[in-house]
């Protein structure tokens, strides 16, 4: 057995399917541990993977399980990570030794399932919002590690943007010095997760994931380093009111400084309380942009398995 064989295990189906060349998209689990409660994370987690075999792609959820990194969870590891919750480990590139030895329950962030999609061979991840400068992070330095992990990994990310609670001014400002580039799917602008219009432009729109699709397999051809992102709007029926987000937003923040909560634990601490003071609008709101981030995410990777024949 080889090292790398030892503490990854891809599932047959997905290994299948790469070998053949088919379509295959990663999806994190931290969404389903860290991002809604049981039994709602796992049905959301179940609609998210059909929603990509929909679209003609095999989804493949990541976790950490009992010493490896699984790549393509059966439905009862997924339904084991769910009842898990918040007691598993909120894992990104540099908890994954640590949890592996330990052999704890990890669900993958961002940044985690981008370097479990790389190890496997699958070049298109769907999430949520990735993580990002936080606000006042030019005297915190709290920035997520998925703004590295997007420099140097070359997996593309299928998101609505960045979280709301951050500063995206800023991180679109960091994502441009390390050379990822971010494009626009039938948007100028970067959305902000609950919300369609972050108040940014972007540098790069495509309509069409053929040529989101083409232009990844160009960067690869080039040997460029680092991975893309796509950012993917929230439908309109589903967005949230701009203001009324913010607002919330900036009472859950003030919380945050009360409670001294700090690190990893901010973000799921921001998104739980957002949850509680809309009264749940967010949370549906979270599950209708995951679900077209999968949508998303698999008609590129079905167009991306054209450009690699």
């Amino acid at each position: 057995m080889s090292e790398l064989s030892k503490y990854v295990r891809v599932s047959d189906a997905v290994r299948e399917a790469l070998e053949g060349g088919r379509p295959v998209v990663a999806l994190e689990s931290t969404i389903i541990s860290h991002g809604m409660p049981y039994p709602k994370n796992v049905e959301t987690a179940l609609r998210v993977e059909e929603m990509v075999r929909r679209n003609g792609a095999l989804p493949a959820t990541t976790a950490l399980l009992d010493g490896q990194i699984v790549v393509g969870l059966t439905e009862e590891e997924i339904e084991r990570v769910g009842q898990a919750g918040l007691s598993s480990t909120k894992t990104s590139r540099r908890d994954i030794p640590i949890v592996l030895a330990e052999k704890k329950i990890g669900s993958t962030t961002v940044t985690g399932t981008m370097l479990a999609a790389h190890l496997a061979g699958i070049s298109v991840l769907a999430t949520g919002g990735i993580g990002g400068v936080h606000r006042r992070g030019e005297t915190t330095m709290d920035i997520s590690a998925d703004l590295e992990e997007l420099s140097q990994t070359s997996v593309m990310v299928v998101c609505s943007g960045a979280k709301s609670v951050l500063d995206i001014g800023r991180t679109l400002e960091y994502l441009e010095t390390k050379g990822v580039p971010v494009i626009g799917f039938q948007t100028d602008r970067m959305p902000a997760f609950y919300t369609r219009d972050s108040g940014f432009s972007l540098a790069a729109r495509l309509d069409e994931p053929a040529d989101i699709a083409r232009a990844f397999e160009i960067k690869r051809s080039l040997g460029l380093s680092g991975g893309m992102m796509v950012a993917n709007p929230i439908p309109v029926e589903n967005e949230m009111d701009a203001e009324a987000i913010e607002n919330t937003i900036q009472e859950a923040l003030r919380e945050v400084e009360d409670q001294g909560v700090v690190g990893k634990d901010i973000t799921p601490f921001l998104l739980d309380r957002i949850h509680s003071i809309t009264g749940g609008k967010s949370l549906e709101s979270n599950i209708a942009l995951v679900l077209n981030n999968a949508r998303v995410a698999a008609l590129i990777a079905v167009e991306l398995s054209k450009e690699s024949e």
